[in-house]
């Protein structure tokens, strides 16, 4: 038993982990709360696939490719972009040959987001049942015509409620009456955290940063993804194509001058 101990000890991988240096690469200070979601998706997907345990000196390109060829083979451009450049990164900050030598940049051709009509607006806001958090959202986001990522990374400690405004890095977000009217409502006493939650607490293995974890609830950041997967559920069929709407199509239209 102390020869075959021995020996397996003599096998263990030398050097940092897939696991461990993901996990270091994540925990920077210098990595804002979005940067580490984004970053993150990235990796766990590498760490899942791959195995944590796999040596960083055998994270090799083809491994890399051939895990995106898996995953992210049928994405849209700007989501394969976003997880190369997280890839390439960590490749950067680690050291390594580049691990994304093997994933051609693809191009991005977005059409143009339409706005919604004022009465495509009211049968939006006119859907039964709606939870508390998606009318705040949907709300702030049309009120606002903030950016979708902005408003999901605002903190309660952010937001100004009486002049209806909240800090978003170096430039403000602010809202009108309909979302002044549910905000208070929403926090619920809360005073520090993720503004939007997540509907139930992470389990053990993908417990977020403390920044993206909110200290009253337990529960995690709402994401992009799943807010924008609610939205397109819950407006499929107003969608005439039945696909649901995107939440970009939120933003106000501009007014013609």
């Amino acid at each position: 038993m102390e020869r075959r101990a021995d020996a397996l000890g003599a096998a263990a991988p030398p050097g940092r982990t897939l696991g461990q240096a993901a996990h270091d690469f994540l925990n920077r200070e210098e990595l804002d709360a979005a940067t580490r979601r984004s970053y993150g998706q990235t990796l766990r997907r590498l760490c899942r696939t791959l195995g944590e345990q796999l040596p960083l000196t055998s994270l090799t390109a083809d491994a890399v490719t051939r895990v995106f060829v898996t995953t992210w083979g049928g994405a849209a451009a700007a989501t394969w972009n976003r997880h190369r450049s997280a890839v390439r990164s960590f490749g950067a900050w680690a050291a390594l040959d580049d691990p994304a030598v093997g994933l051609d940049r693809r191009t991005e051709t977005r059409p143009r987001t339409r706005p919604l009509d004022s009465a495509q607006l009211d049968a939006v806001w006119d859907l039964p049942d709606l939870p508390l958090r998606e009318k705040t959202l949907w709300r702030l986001l049309h009120e606002s015509a903030a950016g979708v990522s902005a408003v999901l990374a605002l903190n309660v400690e952010d937001l100004d409620l009486d002049d209806r405004r909240a800090r978003a890095g170096d430039t403000w977000v602010a809202w009108r009456s309909g979302t002044a009217r549910l905000l208070p409502r929403l926090l619920a006493g809360r005073t520090r955290g993720p503004v939007f939650l997540s509907d139930r607490r992470p389990g053990p293995a993908r417990t977020p940063g403390p920044a993206d974890l909110c200290p009253d609830t337990g529960r995690r950041r709402l994401s992009y993804e799943r807010a924008e997967y609610l939205f397109k559920q819950a407006t499929r069929a107003l969608d005439p194509a039945r696909d649901g709407y995107t939440l970009r199509r939120l933003k106000p239209r501009r007014r013609a001058r």
